[in-house]
């Protein structure tokens, strides 16, 4: 057993936080962003720079600047694990889960070695909660090999737009509501 899997043992769900951006988070918003980028297990990394691509860097570029942007960090002991953030950007060219100038597009990464640990599924609660406080709909590109398609469809989202390597996928407001609150009265705990 090697010391990340004694380290990631010794906590529980419920000792991860919750914070918003700062500014001085701008570097860490990149690491995480280079992390939202689906890359198959065995493959050779992509480049760092892979992230300064315009339809990218789109997501992260001046963030915190443009009015809707919204952004989580999972923290877990004073360290950064995980994060999910939304913006709306009208941005040529256009990143690839856009939809439209009032449908924010939603991306979210958690570090290798805390995935499958259900922290990106509390993110994504949460920051889909905040986002339907205000917004009727959200968006999200997504890898079509990415194991991660099917935790969006069992939170709501529909393909939309299906390109040659992603899928755009939407959540609209009521079809969430809707599906948590079935879930609620079956006894199941949401996705």
């Amino acid at each position: 057993m090697n010391s990340k899997t004694v380290e990631l043992r010794e906590w529980q769900l419920s000792d991860v936080r919750h914070r918003f951006f700062r500014q001085e988070d701008y570097p860490l918003l990149e690491n995480l962003l280079y992390e939202a980028i689906f890359q198959p297990e065995g493959a050779e990394p992509l480049p760092h720079d892979i992230i300064k691509k315009p339809e990218i860097y789109n997501a992260v570029r001046d963030f915190g600047k443009k009015q809707g942007d919204f952004c989580l960090f999972a923290e877990l002991n004073g360290k950064i694990v995980g994060g999910a953030w939304m913006r709306i950007s009208d941005d040529e060219p256009k990143s690839y889960g856009y939809i439209d100038s009032e449908t924010p597009e939603l991306v979210i990464a958690v570090f290798k070695e805390y995935r499958n640990l259900g922290i990106g599924r509390e993110l994504m609660h949460h920051l889909i909660d905040s986002a339907f406080k205000k917004y009727k709909q959200i968006s999200l590109s997504v890898d079509k090999l990415n194991y991660a398609v099917e935790m969006y469809k069992k939170l709501g989202f529909e393909i939309v737009k299906e390109n040659e390597q992603d899928y755009v996928m939407l959540l609209k407001k009521d079809n969430y509501l809707n599906l948590i609150s079935l879930r609620y009265s079956d006894g199941e705990i949401p996705v």
